[in-house]
């Protein structure tokens, strides 16, 4: 079981994340592939780096190692979830047996001053925890790097509904024009779709059901909210935040993208229909261009070390990176992640009923978010403006898209 506060914690680090992550173009981040790293560091660091690391983690410094280390193997645990640390160090950088005996680490492996073997090494270790989704190590070891600590966080869920694949054809909006790969399916469940009542406006959201732990909820904002702040609504609703009308109470244009009709049925009970364009999503951040969002903004500091419970050589963060990618696909969802921080040293009949159909069409651009069921972690968060092209293709065994 996560802990709630740590969940807070997450979810927080999430929201504000995304509201200044997100732009013009799709993007994909996991706070909770970062935060436990974060709360590795947190612990054997002291001065400014201490107690900015604990800000950001929301969470006292003291306890953020062991925090951390719960998250990791309550992720690992997980139903659809895969997580695992891997440290790599140069031989000359001694490190204090009592942090290094602490980590949840799968691997801990040599740093050799070989540019191109060590990051081969590292990107082997990269690919086996993200089942081939991700290539290699969002960081290179220089000759001068002492240390790397890295996450690996896979996700995955097959649909207890699946969709149909159908052409998609968009005819106003940002994607006026295109004909994408639409995902369609209609079910008999009204409560899958809310609308949320936010200080920016009405979100709706809309569950999609895994067939584990896991659960993806699609978010649309009205045109004018921007993909950040549809993402930072869309955490706080996801926490009970904000009031919300759902299934046959929602009326027509309750919500962006809700429409309310009657329809023939055979029974008269109520409907739903949800049409989504399938995407994937690929991203690349540069933590330290946001140090002061993650706490890393005092560690990146060459001139003194900052991390005395790790080494007595002095260590300053040199770089922080996290290559994330995300598949919505008509039979399931996948993501995987990787963070890692490196340090430098520091010096047939006929229906007669008319039934009640709710839908939702998601036309223009969305965010999502990753969620874990039981405890409401969000795994991945992301925004989507450039869906899948339509293309018509038989589907081969085990493809979720």
């Amino acid at each position: 079981m996560i802990a709630a506060t740590t969940v807070r914690a997450v979810n927080d680090l999430t929201a504000r994340w995304a509201r200044v992550a997100v732009g013009e173009r799709g993007t994909a981040l996991t706070a909770a592939g970062l935060w436990p790293l974060l709360a590795l560091l947190a612990g054997p660091a002291d001065g400014p780096a201490r107690k900015e690391l604990a800000d950001a983690l929301g969470t006292d410094a003291e306890r953020a190692a062991g925090e951390g280390r719960a998250l990791l193997d309550a992720l690992a645990k997980a139903d659809g979830v895969d997580a695992a640390v891997g440290l790599w160090n140069r031989r000359m950088l001694e490190l204090r047996p009592d942090w290094l005996q602490s980590l949840p680490w799968d691997v801990h492996g040599e740093l050799t001053g070989d540019a191109a073997a060590d990051l081969e090494a590292m990107s082997a270790w990269v690919r086996r925890h993200t089942d081939g989704l991700i290539e290699r190590m969002p960081v290179a070891a220089d000759p001068g790097t002492l240390f790397v600590l890295a996450s690996a966080l896979l996700v995955r869920t097959t649909w207890r509904k699946p969709f149909r694949e159908v052409p998609l054809r968009i005819s106003e909006g940002p994607w006026a024009g295109r004909e994408m790969t639409g995902l369609r399916r209609s079910g008999a469940d009204p409560e899958q779709i809310r609308v949320h009542r936010t200080p920016a406006g009405e979100l709706t959201v809309v569950e999609v059901t895994g067939d584990n732990g896991l659960d993806v909820r699609l978010l649309l904002g009205p045109p004018e909210m921007p993909g950040g702040e549809v993402l930072r609504h869309g955490v706080a609703a996801l926490g009970g935040g904000y009031p919300a009308v759902s299934g046959t109470a929602l009326g027509d244009g309750a919500g962006p993208g809700v429409r309310v009709q009657k329809v023939t049925s055979w029974d008269g009970a109520p409907q739903t229909r949800l049409t989504c364009p399938r995407f994937t999503v690929d991203a690349e951040h540069d933590l330290l261009e946001r140090a002061g969002l993650f706490g890393l903004a005092a560690a990146t500091d060459a001139s003194r070390g900052h991390f005395p419970g790790i080494s007595e050589q002095p260590l300053a963060v040199s770089s922080a990176r996290q290559t994330v990618t995300a598949s919505f696909g008509a039979l399931g969802f996948r993501a995987a992640a990787v963070t890692a921080l490196a340090m430098n040293p520091g010096s047939a009949l006929r229906p007669q009923e008319r039934s009640r159909l709710v839908s939702a069409d998601f036309d223009r651009p969305f965010g999502f978010l990753a969620v874990h069921r039981e405890s409401g972690l969000v795994l991945v968060a992301g925004w989507v403006t450039d869906p899948d092209a339509w293309q018509e293709r038989p589907r081969r065994p085990g493809e979720i898209w």
